[in-house]
């Protein structure tokens, strides 16, 4: 999944909201991720480093997915 920038993240969600407002419609989601895989994140615990996460915010009209990651 590729992450966008913020403003194009939010220019294309409003194309999406004013898309299924006619007809169809849209999921947005937000999950906490560190953006680090798990192997990582045991390391990085067991030396005791603090692990900063990030609010993973994902929108799908069923056709498109666009995501993007807010600290």
């Amino acid at each position: 999944q590729v992450l966008m920038q913020a403003d194009l993240f939010l220019t294309k969600l409003t194309s999406m909201c004013e898309r299924s407002t006619e007809k169809g419609s849209m999921w947005v989601t937000m999950k906490r991720s560190s953006m680090k895989c798990q192997a990582r994140l045991k390391k990085m615990s067991s030396k005791g480093e603090p692990v900063e996460y990030r609010c993973l915010v994902c929108a799908t009209d069923f056709k498109r997915n666009i995501s993007t990651s807010v600290g």
